[in-house]
């Protein structure tokens, strides 16, 4: 499998060289790395090519790299059935930048897109629906974002009083807590039955 990933790469960088940033075999996949300009018009010839004929649309997401000048990654997988083979297609975005489209090329890429959205907010141009997918109507923020609270900023419950569903700033209703390690329910001090082996 690695030879064909290799002459595909070679064939890739040979015909389409100015739009592949970088192209590397790593743990038995073909990644190629492109730029916004350059997205689509890859797709459409990893499509339609007679020696790609990646037809069928796998997987789209986003990945977050706060320290990046270029915060977030889209990454594509792709798959030819034909010559039984995938390839993973990253492009890098900032938080103020717009990836196109990928469902003119993949319809299957509409609601992928529209995750991406919702949970990192890369925005997708050329999109047919982008709105979010996962999230309540009124969310604010991109919860897969590394910078977002895990408690989240709001939360929801229904209130029987008002008979409607409220939304209402997190409240955090422990303290902060100092564990007791020596305490029974934290860890012991003594060795338990059967670890005496594990020094052995």
């Amino acid at each position: 499998m690695s030879t064909s990933l290799e002459e595909l790469s070679v064939y890739l960088r040979e015909s389409r060289g100015d739009w592949i940033a970088e192209a590397e075999l790593a743990w038995g996949e073909l990644n190629i790395i492109t730029t916004a300009e350059n997205y689509i018009a890859l797709l459409t010839f990893l499509r339609d090519d007679e020696r790609c004929q990646f037809i069928s649309f796998v997987d789209l997401c986003g990945v977050d790299y706060p320290e990046r000048a270029l915060r977030f990654e889209v990454v594509t997988h792709l798959l030819s059935p034909k010559h039984n083979t995938r390839i993973r297609i990253k492009l890098a975005c900032g938080e103020d930048d717009t990836v196109p489209s990928a469902t003119a090329v993949y319809y299957g890429a509409d609601w992928f897109e529209r995750e991406a959205y919702d949970m990192y907010g890369i925005l997708f141009s050329g999109h047919p629906d982008l709105r979010r997918l996962l999230t309540d109507y009124g969310f604010e923020g991109f919860p897969l974002r590394k910078d977002f609270p895990t408690t989240g900023y709001v939360e929801v419950r229904y209130d029987d009083t008002v008979k409607r569903v409220v939304y209402e700033p997190v409240q955090l209703r422990q303290e902060f807590r100092n564990f007791d390690f020596l305490s029974p329910w934290e860890g012991t001090d003594y060795v338990l039955p059967g670890d005496e082996k594990k020094s052995q």
